[in-house]
């Protein structure tokens, strides 16, 4: 019977294991972030036994043809179990969420106000937004960048160009960082705005109806979830740090970058201010005429 040592596999250990020599091993590890080890007394790296099934499914997938870095990402993110939708995780993880059909102009105008809010209030917010295309992005760069000033991480998903290389996250009061989402990923068809912070936590996630290629582009249907109650927040947070992490293996500090304490329940007056602003936005929904929308 084969034993593990009580400290994890050592490099070269986990190299016989896998037919994978120590040198790539390390290689991977200093442009992807894979595989992570621990380090022990005098720096040597230590592995969870567990780092060998990841690494043959890595090569698993490569010899099915697929690249390295996607290889990585598919491998770990099985692994970890992450969501590949936010709007689907947080249905799953938080079922009392109420959706509601909204149009781009008026889920453009929630997303403002959350954005001017967490400018205004919040104290080193995590963020992350996801604009389905770049040219949605480039349109809000100038509000992202200054948001970015004064966050610990600021993420956005789009159909962004691939990039590849060592990613780790910039120094606070850089620009955010940019994640391509492939163009087969559920994340691509939705909207989302997360804001993760103890005094100002604030999300929402919407998904865009299909068939709506001849649409006005304000007049574009989503199905929408929104909240301010600090656990939501943090299970959508934490659903958009593993979706990146999973695209781009590199951000593997990404987690360590959200907030770090127990986030609390709502307030039952939260959940009575929200329950209000729910109804407005319907009420706004449906008085505003779609001849009166403007493309933002």
């Amino acid at each position: 019977m084969v034993t593990e040592p009580p400290d994890g596999l050592s490099i070269g250990e986990l190299a016989r294991r896998t037919d994978v020599p120590a040198a790539t091993l390390r290689s991977w590890e200093d442009r992807y972030g894979f595989p992570r080890p621990q380090r022990v007394a005098g720096g040597h790296r230590r592995y969870d036994p567990d780092d060998a099934g990841l690494v043959e499914a890595v090569l698993r997938l490569r010899a099915a043809g697929m690249n390295l870095q996607t290889a990585i990402g598919q491998a770990t993110a099985t692994a970890a179990g992450s969501e590949p939708s936010v709007f689907a995780g947080l249905r799953r993880r938080h079922p009392e969420l109420v959706p509601q059909v909204l149009r781009k102009v008026t889920l453009l105008a929630l997303t403002r106000a959350i954005e001017d809010e967490c400018c205004a209030r919040a104290e080193r917010p995590a963020l992350f937004a996801s604009f389905q295309r770049e040219p949605f992005f480039r349109r809000s760069e100038p509000r992202w960048d200054e948001l970015a000033r004064t966050a610990r991480v600021v993420i956005v998903f789009a159909d962004f160009p691939a990039t590849a290389g060592p990613d780790e996250p910039p120094p606070e009061g850089a620009v955010p960082i940019r994640v391509s989402l492939p163009a087969d990923a559920p994340a691509r068809r939705e909207w989302t705005l997360v804001c993760d912070s103890p005094d100002y936590p604030a999300c929402l996630s919407g998904w865009e109806f299909p068939g709506q290629a001849a649409s006005a582009d304000a007049g574009r249907r989503f199905e929408v979830i929104w909240s301010a109650d600090p656990q939501v927040t943090r299970s959508a947070a934490t659903i958009c740090a593993q979706l990146a992490r999973s695209v781009r293996p590199g951000l593997g500090s990404l987690l360590a970058a959200l907030p770090s304490d127990p986030p609390p329940p709502a307030s039952a007056d939260l959940r009575r201010a929200a329950g209000l602003l729910s109804r407005m936005t319907g009420y706004l929904e449906k008085t505003r005429s779609p001849a009166g929308d403007a493309k933002p």
